[in-house]
């Protein structure tokens, strides 16, 4: 995995989960499909944080947890015309708020802000912590 694919694009539009090539490194880790999903989920909410952060004039670490929420809801790809309810924009924005400690955790160990965090590190970072648990659960055993 090269860190030279960029981060998530901010103005990539947020109905877009992931591109083809954003799938593809998910899927080539090794890591179960739990995991993947998880990675899967940081990189969109990366790409969400950073469109917040833009339209705040705001770093994501000074992100507030009611400002995501309210961003979420009023996300216009996430309409109900589009298949998404009142239900789901509060799911997913837990989602969004959840993933912050992974990604302030990746940010913190690669000495960056979480902004500037690539796809590659954040999919190397869920590697390794599968591995990690991995590794301990076969320990206790």
């Amino acid at each position: 995995m090269s860190d030279q694919t960029p981060t998530p694009d901010p103005a990539q539009p947020v109905d877009q989960f992931l591109t083809p090539e954003e799938c593809a490194e998910v899927d080539r880790a090794m890591m179960t499909a739990s995991d993947r999903f998880s990675a899967r989920v940081a990189i969109y909410s990366l790409r969400c944080l950073q469109q917040i952060a833009q339209q705040s004039n705001r770093a994501i670490a000074d992100l507030s947890p009611p400002q995501i929420a309210h961003w979420v809801e009023q996300d216009p790809s996430l309409s109900p015309e589009k298949g998404f309810d009142d239900a789901f924009k509060v799911f997913f924005g837990r989602l969004v708020i959840s993933s912050l400690k992974p990604l302030h955790q990746i940010a913190a160990e690669a000495d960056q802000p979480i902004e500037t965090l690539t796809v590659p590190q954040v999919v190397a970072w869920f590697e390794q912590a599968a591995k990690q648990r991995i590794e301990r659960q076969m320990e206790q055993n």
